[in-house]
């Protein structure tokens, strides 16, 4: 693994975890930034968690020797 797709792979944790939060957050009826913010959070982070993380893996595949 390369630093740059180490960095890749850490922003899929924290979307990921940012997805999750946000879906706890609306369950609970009154989250804290709102549901508008909330839900625009969801819904950027899960296409930046794939993103994310096939990124990484192919940067980790093309240096792999």
């Amino acid at each position: 693994m390369t630093p740059k797709s180490g960095v890749f792979l850490l922003g899929s944790c924290i979307t990921a975890i940012a997805g999750v939060g946000s879906v706890f957050e609306l369950s609970s009826g009154t989250p804290d930034l709102g549901n508008l913010k909330t839900g625009v959070i969801l819904a950027l982070s899960i296409p930046l968690t794939v993103l994310f993380f096939v990124v990484a893996v192919r940067d980790t595949r093309a240096n792999m020797k």
